[in-house]
């Protein structure tokens, strides 16, 4: 396969405005991101909502594209980003990885690639962690991943598997519960079934963009990794990575 990394990223954000432009030892998230990302060997670009991230991605090396600013998701802001830079199609995958994971491991970009490539059913790929937290499992922003993991020949539950569903519900009973972690890789062309579609009743319940795939019909495959990398989403969890970038 020949896929591409896009981050998307915009200057508003509810809880901690103009997120991808905070510094974190003296470099902006979404720079972190960026570098994170190249790092995995892949070709990066970033799908930019605002002038201001173009211009602190630039300025670090970096591609950045910038799209319509009302597109209503980030999934919507990557397909017009690569349909931007990539008319002809010759990336057929998209790798969406998020621009407030500034210390997410090369490594998850390349293992939702392993997924398309290894799994021909499948349509979206992404990733899943252990719950770090007893108290995760009633968390309603903690998402959790139903999944059905492909068994070995010795009857044992492998690292990957089709998601079931995902919800924000509290999972009863024995056995793992998965945490999502938001990173996807797209067939382009299930990219673009999946903007193209109108939001779908259980994504709109639930708040939860992938639901729209599984309503589809799509399948989403999803792998484990060890450890969820840390997500900025409020002053707290900012405050976190500053404190982790100096360690």
């Amino acid at each position: 396969m020949n896929p591409l990394i896009m981050i998307p990223a915009r200057m508003a954000a509810t809880r901690l405005p103009n997120k991808p432009l905070a510094l974190i030892g003296g470099v902006p998230m979404i720079v972190r991101a960026y570098r994170q990302a190249e790092a995995s060997g892949l070709p990066v670009a970033v799908a930019a909502g605002d002038p201001e991230i173009v211009e602190a991605i630039e300025a670090g090396g970096g591609r950045a594209i910038l799209t319509d600013p009302d597109l209503p998701s980030g999934s919507d802001r990557i397909r017009a980003a690569v349909d931007a830079i990539d008319p002809q199609g010759d990336f057929d995958a998209v790798i969406n990885v998020q621009g407030d994971m500034p210390f997410a491991s090369p490594g998850l970009a390349t293992a939702c690639a392993a997924i398309l490539h290894g799994e021909p059913a499948c349509d979206i790929a992404t990733l899943v962690a252990a719950e770090a937290d007893v108290s995760d499992r009633t968390n309603p922003d903690v998402v959790k991943a139903v999944l059905a993991l492909k068994q070995n020949d010795r009857g044992e539950a492998e690292r990957q598997g089709r998601a079931l569903y995902f919800t924000r519900s509290t999972l009863y009973g024995d056995g793992a519960v998965w945490r999502h972690v938001g990173v996807y890789g797209y067939r382009r062309e299930a990219l673009n079934r999946f903007c193209a579609a109108p939001q779908s009743p259980l994504e709109k319940r639930e708040k939860l963009e992938q639901l729209r795939g599984l309503e589809l019909g799509m399948q989403i495959w999803a792998a484990v990794i060890d450890e969820a990398p840390l997500s900025i989403d409020n002053p707290t969890d900012l405050e976190a990575a500053r404190a982790r970038s100096f360690q």
